[in-house]
């Protein structure tokens, strides 16, 4: 398995007070919730503004360090990682991708022009030149899946497996694996279909998240990074997880955006002018 890079980071506004709570077991927890606009630009220059909104979980000392100071509309830097858990509840397994903060401060909006921020239909604040980045480097965990809209543009879906070692308390070496589902558009997509399960990679993209309505009636959410970079990563002289080093070498570029696909019905897309650029 490729050495695991697993990055976030986020400049945005919180949208409400965050509140500080304890675990049973004593471990400080504060949630984040913070919100931002990004800036995509197409072939042609037009640009679109798509707005996130991305929880976040401080932990431990850094959580009782921010305590009562963090106010909703304050701009903030946070520098993390995506954490993955499964449970299982009522019979059936579920998961989700969280954003876990390592580093945070205060960002100053002070001398900068034009209106800083939006506010939203619930009246809260949203930075409007926010920044919503990921980079990760893993092992692609099954074919990637290409498909074509019924206008012809190229969408390809792909999930990452993301290698975690750390220290415990004790003093013992752990393993943890963060699994990332990931989409690429247009040409990014078709170059993204070329690799193959266990192939390393490196992405780069935004966080957003999907909800759409599943076929039994109820309601489903999933958080998935948008790519705008995706490069196949050779292993050592000669060496790869599939094909020869020069076509290990390729890489490629793309634009991504947010759009929502109902998971399993193979052929509904939304209109091409709703594609992201």
């Amino acid at each position: 398995m490729a050495r695991g890079l697993n990055r976030v980071t986020l400049v945005g506004t919180l949208t409400q007070d965050p509140e500080l709570r304890y675990t049973p077991g004593g471990l400080a927890v504060m949630e984040l919730n913070l919100a931002g606009n990004d800036v995509l630009t197409d072939e042609q220059g037009q640009t679109r503004e798509p707005a996130w909104y991305h929880r976040v979980k401080l932990l431990g000392k850094s959580a009782e360090f921010w305590g009562d100071t963090l106010k909703a509309g304050m701009a903030l830097f946070v520098d993390g990682k995506l954490e993955y858990r499964a449970w299982e509840q009522d019979g059936q397994k579920k998961s989700s991708l969280d954003i876990r903060a390592d580093r945070m401060e205060i960002v100053s909006l002070e001398g900068k022009r034009g209106p800083l921020t939006v506010t939203d239909a619930r009246g809260q604040e949203r930075l409007k030149d926010g920044l919503n980045q990921v980079m990760l480097v893993g092992n692609l965990t099954r074919d990637p899946e290409l498909r074509y809209t019924p206008q012809g543009t190229a969408v390809t879906r792909l999930s990452l497996a993301v290698n975690e070692k750390f220290t415990t308390r004790q003093g013992g070496e752990q393993e943890k694996v963060h699994y990332v589902e990931a989409q690429a558009w247009r040409e990014l997509a078709e170059f993204a279909a070329e690799l193959k399960k266990g192939d390393g990679a490196f992405l780069m993209g935004r966080l957003v998240n999907d909800s759409w309505t599943a076929q039994d009636g109820t309601r489903r959410y999933t958080t998935r990074v948008e790519l705008s970079r995706l490069e196949r990563l050779a292993r050592g002289t000669g060496q790869s997880t599939g094909g020869n080093s020069s076509q290990m070498a390729s890489a490629a570029k793309g634009r991504a955006g947010k759009v929502d696909i109902e998971e399993g019905l193979e052929e509904d897309f939304p209109p091409e002018e709703d594609l992201p650029f």
